[in-house]
């Protein structure tokens, strides 16, 4: 076995979203990023192609006053307003942009029985949106921990499916687009998970609108780049175990062992990752880990050549009920929206979860492009006349969904050991944001430490500010004074790439 002797202040386990940014409210001190896989970013994933980008993964993120918002700025990433319709539709052989997305099952073509049948399903969901916007509002005074609880609670016991009833097969097909963003199937998630995508499609109580321009790995590459030399990818981490004091890390890297010591630890890996490797977590918490559920999702990045404007230029995302995708992402309505003359070319990206991944997964790539060329040829005519490139990514663990019962084990994911401390998407209801917020909480549980340890070393005073962020998702996020860390550290801020 190979190793250092020195004691590393932090270990990072995991080098995507949250791994990454909670390296870099850490980067002042002496840390090491360990990422399975050849590259960084996780699910994170888009690539520059000119004026537009390709995308298969994460690509809108939280506004003002989110924890996210924080981390574009200080990391120097350059972000956009997402223009033009974000929620259109097709269903019925009818392309819908036009009004409240809330009325557009009155514009579908239906037959009268199944009009009725969704105008009541609808109505119901309508009010319940409302329900649930006043559950996500922040409350004076109370801590994130409380908040993100009560949105778990939030009609935690029973699925979406339960909830909507009986209901015929048109308005199922109208809804399940919007729910199975989740990863999960109407029967798997929570009813309240549910309503909450309603509320987000419909951007009742909160939304995501923000596009990073050049693509969503702009912001991960920028917070790589500026760790660079802290980075160990290829990494496959084996076990982390706790001691008096430290932590010890073990990893497999090109048939080698190595360890790493360090005083603190974030892991910042997919739940069941973190199960099996946290081998001497508290049981409890293990326990929990191992209840956390995902659900696997495919999609496809396509380049486009078309020379004049298209009749999907204005909208952003299109529900695409009965199809093999349930939606189109219009990447590059970012950059027609934004442009005084429509460039030539485009961007676009469809998204296959739950249930519509399961029966992809077991397909070829090309198979699975023929389908998808098939389908988008209907929702956005002539659309393989004009494709240049055409990317299949498939992500088996996909992203988590909340089930019925999640509300139940939350308070234990959210307890922290001594010095290992969680981080990662699972952690919350919000994805991106809540990747970012618990890593930035870890973080700084970290520094807490390592400022009162180091300060027997060191007579400079560490300042940690006494106020309080609060993160799209929920956490209370004691804001660290990085200039400070980097006095104490004795290092400065690393130069970010824009």
């Amino acid at each position: 076995m190979t190793g250092t002797t020195d004691m590393k202040d932090a270990v990072i386990i995991g080098g995507g979203l949250a791994g990454l940014s909670a390296a870099w409210r850490l980067r002042n001190w002496d840390t090491v990023i360990l990422e399975a896989s050849p590259r960084t970013g996780g699910r994170i994933r888009s690539e520059k192609r000119g004026d537009f980008f390709l995308n298969w993964g994460g690509h809108v993120f939280s506004g003002p006053g989110s924890s996210t918002d924080e981390l574009l700025r200080e990391s120097g990433t350059r972000f956009v307003e997402v223009p033009g319709n974000l929620a259109a539709l097709h269903m019925n052989g009818k392309f819908i942009d036009k009004g409240l997305a809330q009325t557009y099952p009155l514009q579908v073509p239906l037959k009268f029985r199944d009009r009725i049948g969704m105008f009541t399903s609808g109505a119901k969901v309508s009010k319940d949106v409302l329900r649930y916007a006043a559950v996500v509002r922040r409350r004076p005074g109370e801590s994130g921990e409380t908040r993100q609880q009560r949105i778990y609670d939030f009609e935690n016991d029973r699925t979406f499916a339960d909830y909507l009833g009986d209901i015929s097969p048109e308005a199922e097909a109208l809804f399940t687009p919007t729910v199975t963003r989740s990863a999960g199937d109407p029967h798997q998630i929570s009813a309240g998970a549910g309503i909450g995508y309603f509320s987000l499609v419909w951007n009742i109580g909160q939304g995501l609108n923000r596009s990073i321009a050049g693509g969503p790995s702009t912001l991960t590459g920028n917070l790589a780049a500026a760790q660079a030399d802290r980075i160990i990818t290829e990494a496959d981490v084996q076990e982390l175990t706790q001691h008096d004091g430290y932590v010890t890390v073990r990893y497999l890297r090109d048939g080698v062992e190595h360890a790493v010591k360090a005083r603190t630890a974030v892991m910042a890996t997919p739940a069941p990752v973190t199960h099996r490797i946290g081998v001497d977590l508290r049981p409890s918490l293990r326990d929990a880990l191992s209840k956390v559920q995902y659900g696997a999702y495919v999609s496809a990045a396509f380049l486009t050549d078309e020379k004049t404007p298209q009749a999907w230029d204005d909208c952003y995302g299109i529900a695409t009920p009965k199809r093999s995708f349930n939606i189109v992402l219009n990447q590059g309505n970012v950059v027609h929206g934004l442009s005084d003359e429509r460039r030539p070319g485009g961007s676009v990206m469809v998204f296959s979860p739950a249930s519509l991944a399961d029966r992809l997964l077991p397909l070829s790539d090309e198979e699975i492009t023929e389908m998808y060329h098939r389908d988008l040829n209907e929702v956005l005519p002539g659309f393989s006349d004009i494709v240049t490139e055409t990317h299949i990514q498939r992500w088996p663990l996909g992203a988590p969904y909340c089930f019925p019962g999640r509300a139940k084990i939350q308070g234990e994911l959210m307890a922290p050991e001594e010095r290992v401390f969680l981080a990662g998407d699972y952690l919350g209801n919000l994805y991106t944001e809540t990747a970012i917020t618990s890593a930035f909480t870890a973080a700084q549980r970290a520094a807490s430490i390592l400022a009162t340890e180091h300060q027997y070393d060191n007579t400079a005073a560490v300042g940690l500010t006494d106020g309080v962020a609060h993160g799209e998702d929920g956490w209370v996020q004691p804001t660290i004074d990085t200039a400070a860390l980097a006095s104490t550290a004795g290092t400065s801020t690393p130069t970010v790439a824009s």
